[in-house]
C-alpha cells in the first residue's frame, strides 16, 4: 500500500492531511479537493483488490459513476489530517456499491457518502454485468448512507445559469470530464453573495452523460428552498444540442454552521 494507506481487503483507509494548496479563502478544505480524496482512497482500494481502472481497461471495459450522495458536517482546515475509510457494499442489477467515511484525529465523523458504479464495455458503450470481470472478495453490507437512489427531480425553474468549458485539465483516464468536475460546475453556479455565505452540506448527483474537452456545458439552477438550509436543484446539459449531462440536488448551511459537531 502507498503511504497513509491502511486495513484491510474489506476495507481500506486512508489518512491524508490538508495541504495549503487545497483550501479555499476560509482556510477549509475546497469541495472539489475534499471529493478528490475520496476518489483516491476508492482507486487505491480497488487496485488493491484488483478491480481498478487499469486491470478493467486491460479487459476493454471500465468503471463509471452512476449515482453519489455526500454529506458533509465539516470542512476539515488546512493543516489538519483525516482519516477517510472506504468500502464496497455488494452488487445490485448491473450497479456496483461503494460506500465512504471520514473521521477527524479525535475520531469525529465529518462525513460519509454512498456511490453507485457502472462498468461498461467500451468498444459498445453498453454497461456489463460487474461480477463478469469483479475478482472475489470480501465486502460489507453497511451503507455509509442510506439512499436507494430514487430519481432526483429535473430543474423546471431556471433561477440562473453559467457556462462552463470542459478543459484538458478536467479529463480523467477514460477522457471524459471527471465527475468531481460535473460538482464543481454545480456548486459554482450560485451567485457569489450566496456562495461567500453558504457551503453545500448535502450533495446527491445522478450523472446521465459525457463532457469531452472543449466542449461547453450549462449548468442551471432552482430555488426550492429558502429557509436557513437552502436546497437547490441543478442540471448540467451540454450547450450544443441540450443534452441533459447530470442533475443534482443539494442542500447548504452557513459556513458557521460547520464548526458545528452536528449530524442532523
Amino acid at each position: 500500500m502507498s503511504n497513509g494507506a491502511l486495513g484491510n481487503r474489506a476495507h481500506h483507509q486512508r489518512i491524508f492531511r490538508v495541504r495549503a494548496s487545497e483550501a479555499g479563502p476560509e482556510g477549509r478544505v475546497r469541495l472539489g479537493r475534499y471529493l478528490d480524496y475520496f476518489q483516491e482512497a476508492a482507486a487505491e482500494h480497488a487496485a488493491i483488490l484488483g478491480a481498478s481502472v487499469l486491470d478493467l481497461l486491460a479487459r476493454n471495459v471500465t468503471w463509471v459513476i452512476s449515482r453519489y450522495h455526500v454529506k458533509i458536517w465539516r470542512y476539515p482546515l488546512w493543516g489538519e489530517t483525516i482519516t477517510l475509510t472506504t468500502w464496497p457494499s455488494g452488487l445490485r442489477n448491473l450497479f456496483a456499491l461503494r460506500e465512504f467515511e471520514v473521521s477527524a484525529e479525535g475520531g469525529e465523523l465529518i462525513a460519509a457518502a454512498t456511490s453507485s458504479w457502472m462498468m461498461i464495455d467500451l468498444k459498445t458503450k453498453r454497461p456489463v454485468p460487474p461480477q463478469e470481470h469483479l475478482p472475489v472478495f470480501c465486502s460489507s453490507l453497511r451503507r455509509a448512507v442510506d439512499d436507494d437512489f430514487r430519481p432526483l427531480p429535473i430543474v423546471r425553474k431556471q433561477d440562473r445559469e453559467v457556462l462552463f468549458s470542459v478543459r484538458r485539465h478536467d479529463l480523467d483516464w477514460n477522457r471524459h470530464a471527471n465527475h468531481v468536475v460535473y460538482v464543481e460546475w454545480a456548486t459554482e453556479t450560485p451567485p457569489r453573495e450566496f456562495l461567500e455565505n453558504y457551503l453545500p452540506g448535502e450533495i446527491e448527483i445522478d450523472y446521465r452523460g459525457e463532457a469531452f474537452i472543449a466542449e461547453t456545458v450549462v449548468s442551471r439552477v432552482e430555488y426550492v428552498g429558502e429557509d436557513e438550509r437552502p436546497v437547490v436543484l441543478h442540471q448540467i446539459v451540454r450547450a450544443s444540442d441540450d443534452k441533459e449531462l447530470a442533475r443534482l440536488r443539494t442542500r447548504w448551511r452557513h459556513q458557521g454552521k460547520f464548526q458545528e459537531k452536528s449530524h442532523d
